[in-house]
């Protein structure tokens, strides 16, 4: 029997407030634009985020997509780090239904893409080369341990792209994990994108959903793209709902993922053959590595332990959540402790 699951934080549940608002919503068709539920969302996320108007949509890859097929068009280029979600974990829907290039620079070890990098890849002049049109950046950045990226970082990388006449998107799927971490207003983090994406349904706890936010001409681009892609919903406040009560109860709890994801690291860190860098973790997110070809088993019996966590050759992840508490963490590292061993023998 499963006791904990720790595969990621879209497999946290919506609270009990949350199915309420669910159940009394009041609804409208979001295709037209008059279901009151979703325009409050809307506006309440611009408002958190420093800008002008918002868009529901099915997910936070949706979002992405919508926003990049909003800032370029067929045959432009999009600056993204090799360790970013929307290079590796997007089915590479840019190329495939934007016809836009994706060009991978390197993260350095916090996730953050570096100003130099930018301004080598973007340098106008070479015909050979797609025209870079925008700089798609991330934060937390998942692939470097859940890393909050700060202001400053954020800035300069904004900045090199100012430079070049780029626009910038920011995938914050967990930009407010960001924010309680820093101990930040998330306008700081924001301050510079044209367009940001979060989601509703990770450390947030809602069942669906993410949220684009913009300018109220760009937000108008994006609605066309999201129609295109099928994602305009009709009775979507019955979503929106749980959003709402998300953006006002949730995001001050973070920390408590944050604290047990730091208790879960630092007891992993103790563990013969596990290999982990405690200053990399930050948020919500633990990446740790076991000798090379011992995951999948380490997973399997974990399993059999009563913890659900996804598989890999060496580099493992676990993310803490609502819904995992403290106890969750210490039946955890026994299990963790007993399958270290398990392998051993």
């Amino acid at each position: 029997m499963i006791r904990v699951d720790l595969r990621s934080d879209t497999v946290s549940h919506p609270t009990p407030e949350m199915r309420q608002a669910m159940y009394e919503a009041e609804v409208g068709d979001d295709v037209y634009g008059d279901d009151p539920t979703v325009n409050r969302l809307q506006e309440m996320a611009a408002e958190m985020l420093g800008k002008e108007a918002g868009l529901i949509v099915s997910s936070g890859t949706q979002g992405n997509l919508s926003s990049l097929l909003g800032h370029a068009t067929r045959g432009d280029g999009v600056i993204v780090g090799e360790m970013s979600h929307i290079y590796n974990s997007e089915a590479g829907g840019t190329s495939v239904l934007g016809g836009i290039v994706l060009r991978t620079v390197p993260n350095d070890r916090q996730g953050v893409i570096p100003a130099e990098a930018i301004r080598a890849v973007a340098a106008p002049g070479d015909y050979h080369k797609s025209p870079v049109k925008v700089l798609a950046i991330e934060n937390t950045q998942n692939n470097a341990g859940g890393t909050a990226i700060s202001p400053a970082d954020t800035a300069e990388m904004v900045g090199a792209a100012r430079d070049l006449g780029l626009k910038v998107h920011l995938d914050g799927a967990r930009i407010f994990n960001s924010a309680v971490a820093q101990g930040v207003d998330p306008k700081e983090l924001t301050a510079g994108a044209d367009s940001v994406t979060f989601c509703l349904s990770k450390g947030l706890s809602c069942p669906i959903g993410s949220v684009v936010v913009g300018s109220a001409e760009f937000i108008d681009e994006a609605n066309r793209w999201r129609k295109m892609l099928g994602g305009g919903m009709r009775q979507v406040g019955i979503i929106a709902a749980a959003g709402i009560v998300a953006l006002e109860s949730m995001i001050d709890r973070l920390a408590d993922d944050h604290a047990n994801a730091r208790k879960l690291a630092e007891g992993l860190a103790e563990m013969p053959g596990v290999s982990i860098d405690l200053e990399l973790v930050q948020t919500n997110i633990v990446r740790f590595d076991v000798p090379p070809g011992t995951g999948h088993g380490f997973a399997a019996r974990m399993m059999e332990e009563g913890v659900y966590m996804n598989e890999g050759d060496s580099a493992l992840r676990l993310v803490t959540h609502y819904g995992v508490d403290s106890e969750d963490i210490d039946f955890t590292l026994i299990a963790a402790e007993r399958s270290i061993k398990a392998a051993a023998a």
